[in-house]
């Protein structure tokens, strides 16, 4: 395992948090690197349009991410394709080990890994993954003009994604456990204005089904009264929240139930001189706003952090 040259800040995942971090890293001078494995902005670029982003009324998921990668790069921020592995602290230093073999110590780490998307758990879900079941309409809904879809979820992005199929698909069922949305309510009106979408309140999948072709149809489940149906369909898409990424946390760091990193004010976490932001982060509000403003926070705790480990090292 070979060693690179010490950093002064790790942040790990490239998504709005962690570019935010980056621009705020090299604001305070910090030595930083950043790593991201896929592409940069994360789970941004599976998002249509954003309206929620101060300063911009409309853009998509997509422009935005580009827009975070340049801001950045104009910072001189450096910035590495690679996926991490492990992080290992330490009293001295930290330690993170990249899928090659190569290991960076750092006086601080950032995780701003996020979060993927969560699972029905449902029979034909895993299996015609990829035939028919989706967690990404940007990605897939072009596959599915002029078809039948199944969105399953009430929230901000089930209710944002059933937007976007609808002006590719025939047809968009919004599958809904309860009997009211819990996304925001410009949304839902959008949504219940919409012609093309119709909601199945009160309802659940059992089962989705398929033949050689790919999906075509589930089986729903009335919550109220447990009525079992069929409806015919092209595709499924679901969006019911997600789960931390949750891997890299050090062992011994405090996690909520659910597996979201508890942090101070300052996006500390209990391990000291790591910081955990975004979606990893047990907080009310998952927003993209709200994963940039903890980029900046953590920035600069971070930044406080490796002033007080230089000095104490005489440097």
């Amino acid at each position: 395992m070979s060693k690179k040259a010490h950093q002064d800040l790790i942040i790990i995942g490239g998504g709005p948090g962690g570019y935010t971090a980056g621009i705020y890293a090299q604001r305070a001078a910090l030595k930083t690197v950043l790593i991201e494995k896929g592409i940069p902005g994360g789970q941004l670029n599976n998002t249509g349009e954003v309206e929620n982003w101060p300063g911009t009324e409309k853009i998509s998921g997509s422009d935005l991410a580009l827009q975070f990668s340049r801001h950045a790069a104009a910072y001189g921020l450096e910035m590495m394709n690679r996926e991490v592995v492990g992080v290992e602290p330490g009293l001295d230093h930290h330690t993170v080990i990249l899928d090659n073999g190569e290991s960076l110590s750092t006086h601080a780490v950032i995780l701003a890994t996020g979060g993927s998307p969560r699972k029905l758990g449902v029979p034909g879900e895993d299996r015609y993954y990829g035939r028919g079941v989706s967690y990404c309409a940007v990605c897939d809904g072009f596959f599915f003009r002029d078809k039948t879809v199944v969105v399953v979820g009430g929230g901000d992005s089930a209710l944002e994604e059933s937007l976007y199929l609808a002006k590719l698909a025939r047809r968009v069922y919004i599958a809904h456990r309860r009997d009211a949305f819990r996304g925001g309510m410009i949304l839902q009106k959008r949504v219940l204005n919409e012609k093309r979408i119709t909601v199945l309140w009160n309802t659940v999948l059992a089962e989705i089904q398929a033949d050689e072709q790919g999906v075509n149809a589930v089986t729903t489940k009335n919550t109220l009264d447990g009525a079992i149906s069929i409806l015919a369909t092209d595709g499924v898409f679901i969006f019911i929240g997600f789960e931390p990424n949750n891997s890299l946390v050090p062992a011994g760091t405090r996690m909520n139930a659910n597996g979201y990193v508890i942090t101070d004010d300052k996006c500390e976490t209990s391990t000291s001189g790591i910081f955990a932001i975004g979606d990893l982060k047990e907080k009310y509000a998952k927003q993209i706003v709200t994963a940039a403003a903890d980029g900046c926070t953590a920035a600069l705790a971070a930044a406080h952090y490796v002033e007080h480990k230089k000095s104490g090292y005489g440097q």
